[in-house]
């Protein structure tokens, strides 16, 4: 089974992205920071990772450069999940090594074609 690392600090975009991830047959995990995260992959690493932009303690941004920075040899796929719409957030995150950006509010027809065009859905 595919498995699905969602990182969000807000518990019900949490909640609502398990609950379409769980309906396209993920394994889901939660973490409501990127440090959160950093420790969660250490035990498991997914196969991909839904990632908000603006969260405490650790934002999307610091996690994901740790987390493409570690010598892991297998990375995940990253989905950006944010508010943040602007060109120069997109390309940052893209740059960053996000595979792929969805905009809050998603639904799954949107969160779906993300995850086939990054190749885990």
């Amino acid at each position: 089974m595919r498995t699905c690392l969602i990182v969000d600090d807000s518990k019900v975009i949490r909640k609502v992205a398990r609950r379409i991830l769980e309906t396209l047959e993920f394994a889901v995990e939660e973490a409501e920071d990127g440090r959160d995260a950093l420790q969660r992959i250490e035990l498991r690493m997914p196969d991909v990772i839904l990632l908000d932009w603006n969260m405490p303690v650790m934002s999307g941004m610091e996690f994901l450069r740790n987390l493409r920075q570690s010598p892991h040899s297998v990375q995940p796929k990253v989905v950006f999940c944010t508010t943040e719409n602007d060109i120069g957030h997109i390309r940052a995150a893209l740059e960053a090594g996000a595979d792929e950006y969805v905009m809050k509010p998603f639904d799954r027809e949107t969160l779906e074609s993300k995850l086939q065009i990054v190749g885990v859905g």
